[in-house]
């Protein structure tokens, strides 16, 4: 029996060290697409699991809130990371180390956090409201230091690490935000326990992770920040074209909240956030994809491999047209009883709505592909006219349709941007593609 019980530990144990300590050498194409759809799914159906657990144990009002908070950190959280982690990923020949990288995004993330909390602050929101802004806020912040370390694992192709974190912190935030809601009443609260979590996990596993892949690689890379102002500058410089283009990016999925809670109420945005939130199955998918493949791209566009470049691109461009279709389709069919099911019935009340909202998700897909495509081709400044034109389209129309269509006018809009995006993207690449690519530093 003793014997049996030592089997058991040392099993239980390998299998633990299985699980936090990596392997050498990079993954297969499959394998990172593998580990980052089963991460993502796992942490998307959490997330999705959350806006349920608001829906069954509050009210409309309080998924309203969280969306709100979410909505009003957003833009100023994309633009301080400067998607930093997909210039990590495509940096093909190491030009930054991970330290520096790691310093610029302590700094965009400390000024990021002050600009939300004066948000929240000169508003004029309700005290529930202002604080529910800042706890996301918070949350949000820890997320972007977990992204800059995401970025490290993903120019290796070790996107298991990602994943295993993303397993940790799904469940781990689900429970903490359902138990705080349902013991306080409060999404202040809940917010506050997903920074715990989320604080959690960097401190305890992705750091770790991070050192580990160093030691098994023996690549050059400092894991504390390097204050060198003058390359940090450099790599600000660099990035913020991307940072802009993701603020942009944000702002545009955003206007329909702002202006729905504006002009309709926090009810009908806890609507609207529901129905909005269920195209995050096609985007987890579409993730996993964009970054399993994002360094592959760049390396086939740093090299002039442009048939394997264009190849790759159009199978997962195709890839997110069935996608697309499917969520359609899946929306027709089942639209009204799995929102009563996934929800409550009161979120039944606009099928129509939630058809539009996944026919721009549908489009959406396609156009994110493309996006994954720009930046691995290093087209980093052309992409802020484009994400300019398409916020703009999006807030007019907006402006222009809630008011008078109310959720519907929204949804609209959205298939309007959606469209317009994927044809700009797609001018914007073929310029790049018949371009010569001289070194990896190269922008369109």
């Amino acid at each position: 029996m003793t014997e049996d019980v030592r089997v058991l530990l040392s099993s239980v144990i390998a299998r633990a060290q299985a699980f936090a300590v990596p392997r050498d050498g990079h993954l297969s194409l499959h394998a990172n697409f593998s580990w980052t759809f089963v991460g993502n799914v796992v942490y998307a159906a959490c997330q999705w699991g959350m806006l349920t657990a608001l829906a069954k144990l509050g009210t409309p009002e309080m998924v309203g809130q969280f969306s709100l908070g979410l909505a009003i950190g957003a833009p100023v959280m994309m633009l301080a990371n400067l998607q930093l982690r997909g210039v990590q990923a495509t940096d093909a020949r190491r030009e930054y180390d991970f330290g520096e990288y790691l310093a610029l995004r302590l700094v965009t993330t400390a000024l990021a956090f002050l600009v939300v909390a004066c948000a929240a602050l000169v508003m004029g929101y309700l005290a529930e409201t202002m604080l529910v802004i800042l706890a996301l806020g918070l949350y949000k912040s820890i997320q972007s230091l977990s992204d800059v370390f995401y970025g490290l694992m993903q120019q290796q192709e070790r996107m298991d690490y990602i994943a295993r974190a993303l397993i940790l912190k799904g469940p781990l935030s689900l429970i903490a935000l359902g138990a705080l809601v349902y013991l306080t009443h409060s999404v202040a609260w809940g917010a506050v326990g997903l920074f715990a979590v989320h604080l959690a996990v960097l401190l305890a596993y992705e750091r770790r992770n991070a050192r580990l892949i160093v030691a098994n690689t023996g690549m050059p890379a400092h894991l504390r920040p390097r204050w060198q102002p003058r390359r940090v500058a450099t790599l600000a410089w660099l990035a913020l074209p991307l940072g802009l283009v993701m603020m942009l990016t944000s702002l545009n999925s955003n206007f329909p909240r702002y202006v729905i809670e504006r002009t309709l109420g926090e009810r009908e945005l806890g609507f609207f956030a529901a129905m909005a939130y269920l195209q995050v199955a096609g985007t987890t998918v579409v993730s996993a994809l964009g970054q399993a493949a994002s360094p592959r791209l760049a390396i086939c566009y740093s090299k002039g491999d442009l048939a394997g470049f264009r190849a790759l691109l159009l199978r997962l461009v195709a890839t997110g047209g069935g996608l697309g279709l499917l969520t359609v389709l899946v929306a027709l069919l089942l639209g009204r009883p799995l929102l009563g099911l996934l929800y409550t019935a009161e979120y039944a009340q606009h099928p129509a709505v939630f058809v539009a909202l996944m026919i721009a998700a549908g489009i959406s897909y396609v156009s994110s592909f493309l996006g994954y495509g720009m930046t691995a081709a290093r087209c980093f400044r052309v992409q802020l006219p484009v994400s300019g034109i398409v916020a703009a389209t999006t807030a007019i129309g907006c402006a222009v349709l809630v008011p008078s269509r109310g959720l519907m006018g929204a949804a609209l809009t959205l298939i309007i941007s959606a469209a317009l995006n994927c044809g700009l993207s797609l001018i914007v690449l073929a310029r790049a593609l018949r371009a010569v690519p001289l070194q990896a530093t190269h922008e369109v």
